[in-house]
Formats: structure tokens, sequence, C-alpha cells
């Protein structure tokens, strides 16, 4: 209890330097004193950072928490799922449906003509066809939950989603034209300083939503651990808790993926990162501390990813993994175990 206790003050502490830390550097440096007294509503000593801060970098932070947060949930509740320490959000094929609406959409546009070329790719288009290609896949994977009982069957279906659309995705890249291709593998990248408040204010809505049904589920998520059998015993209903499960998955990676592209490694490594520290399988430590881990995680992979100082900003999801990853494996091959 000492353990986690000191973990919660210290994420929570850090997680507040972490975030007056992504929204004081960038391109233009903005001392903190003064972004105090923007945030405070008081006249800042410069127009300008004003409307750096309210426009780009506070929207793009708030972004941060909720896609680390989000998608450290997501990894979490899949893991436990499944029982399998690879499993992801996008396990199920989310962010491959969410990839196909968009390879559709920015592919087809070209069909229509340059009449609708800028509706076509504008920032709603692309969220919409994100969105309904999570969508279709949600669906059809909750329909083949229906039938199937067997948890690992899911799984596999949702691998077979993931292949399928990705499959479709290649066939239309090869048939696109070299600036579509550029549209969709700059969007593959995935960002989250393209957001304006109204978009900010949507995505938390979805995440807001999924999380408090993620929140429901932590109960039967710790009987999980022991298996099947033992939860049914508990009084565990099995197939309504995998149902709320999934769809609290999907609304949170799903809504994510739209907003700010397919964001890999979050979901998978936090998880484990809490689980190593925290040294416990309790889900009612275990969700807090994903919340907590991912929201810092991302302020920090997106701080470097600004390059402080320079004007250019690096794929946010090359960053998660160079970042992120080698602290992981430290800390696995530390404990020598891995546990769901």
């Amino acid at each position: 209890m000492k353990v986690q206790a000191n973990y919660f003050i210290t994420g929570s502490i850090t997680l507040i330097l972490l975030f007056f830390i992504n929204i004081s550097l960038g391109s233009v440096h903005i001392p903190l004193k003064e972004i105090f007294k923007i945030l405070s509503f008081q006249e800042a000593s410069n127009a300008t950072w004003e409307y750096i801060i309210f426009s780009y970098r506070l929207p793009k932070a708030v972004t941060a928490i909720i896609v680390g947060s989000g998608l450290a949930v997501s990894g979490l509740l899949m893991q436990t799922l499944f029982r399998n320490p690879l499993a992801g959000p996008y396990v199920l094929g989310l962010s491959s449906g969410a990839s196909l609406g968009v390879a559709c959409l920015l592919m087809a546009g070209s069909w229509f003509g340059s009449v609708f070329q800028t509706e076509i790719t504008s920032s709603y288009s692309i969220i919409l066809a994100s969105s309904l290609g999570s969508f279709l896949v949600l669906l059809a994977v909750l329909a083949m939950a229906a039938k199937v009982k067997n948890t690992m069957a899911i799984l596999i279906i949702g691998l077979m989603f993931a292949s399928f659309t990705g499959a479709v995705v290649s066939i239309l890249s090869f048939f696109s034209s070299a600036e579509k291709l550029q549209q969709y593998i700059f969007w593959s990248f995935g960002s989250l300083g393209d957001l304006n408040w109204k978009e900010v204010s949507l995505l938390s809505l979805c995440w807001a939503i999924g999380l408090i049904l993620a929140l429901c589920t932590l109960k039967n998520l710790n009987a999980l651990l022991l298996g099947e059998s033992y939860a049914r015993s508990l009084g565990t209903k099995i197939t309504q808790n995998k149902f709320i499960i999934i769809l609290a998955t999907s609304l949170l990676a799903g809504s994510i993926t739209a907003f700010a592209g397919p964001i890999a490694f979050v979901g998978i490594a936090v998880p484990h990162l809490v689980k190593v520290v925290i040294k416990g399988s309790n889900h009612f430590i275990l969700y807090p501390a994903s919340i907590m881990t991912g929201s810092a995680l991302m302020l920090i992979c997106d701080t470097i990813a600004q390059l402080p100082g320079s004007e250019y900003t690096l794929p946010i999801n090359a960053i998660t993994a160079l970042f992120g990853a080698p602290i992981v494996i430290w800390l696995l091959t530390r404990k020598k175990k891995i546990t769901l």
C-alpha cells in the first residue's frame, strides 16, 4: 500500500509538472511565469504568447492527456479480457478499420474531381471516415462475439479483420496517386496538434463515456483474472461483461484514432509498466494508475516530438516507441516475469 500511495503522489506531481513543461516548450519558448499569467486570465507580456497557448498548445496538451489515458485503459482492458500480454487497444481491428475508412476517403477523393476535393479531405471528413471505419469493424466484431463463446476466438477474429482491412488499404495505396498516398501516410503518423477546441470537446465526450464504461467493469475484471469459471461462480455475467469491455475499448480507441490518428505502443506498454511498478493486479488500482501513467507518457513524448527551439515536429508514433520501448524492456527484464 505504501508503494502504491507513493506512486500516486509522485505521479500526480510529475503529471502536473509535465503538463506545464509541455505548454512552455516549442518552436517559441514561453516562460512558465507567463504561462501562469495567461492561464489565470491575466494580461500577458506578449499577445502572441496568449494566442499560442489558447489556440495551439493548451488543446494539444489536453489531447495528449486524453490520448495517453484512453489508450492505456484500453490496453489494460484487452490484456485482461484475452489474458494476453501482447493484446492492445487495436487488437480488435479498430485501427485497421479506421485506416481503411481514411484510405477510401483519400484515395477516392480524386475520383470526384476538384470540385469536392476540399470537402473530401477536410479534417471533419477524415474524422468521420475514420469513425465510420472503426464503427463498422466494431459491429462486425460484436456480431461475431455474440455467436462465439471462446474469448480467444474473438481475438483471432479481430486479427483477421485487421489483416483483411490492411490488405484492402494496400491495394488502394498501390493504385493511388503520390499526392494522395502522401496524405494518407501523414495521417498514419498520428498527430496531437491538429485539433481545435470543438474537436477536443467531442473527443473528450467519447473519452469520458469510455472511461465510465471501463470503470463499471473493474470488479468483473478482477474476477476474470482467476478464470471464467471462477468469475461465473461469483455471479459475473461473462457475455454481458465482454460486450461492455469491447464497447468501452472501441469507444476509447476508435475515437482517439479518428481524431489523432493511429498511435501505437502506448496501449500495450503502459499497463505492463504500471504492473511492474505497483506490483499488483487489482484493477481498482491499475485503472487510475494507467490513466495517470498514460497521460504522463504522452506528454513526455509530445514534448520530445516538438523538438523545442525548432520549427519541426516529429511523428508522435515514432517518439512513443523510441522513448518508451527501452524503458519497458528494462523494467520487464529486471522483474523477469509478466503478470496479467
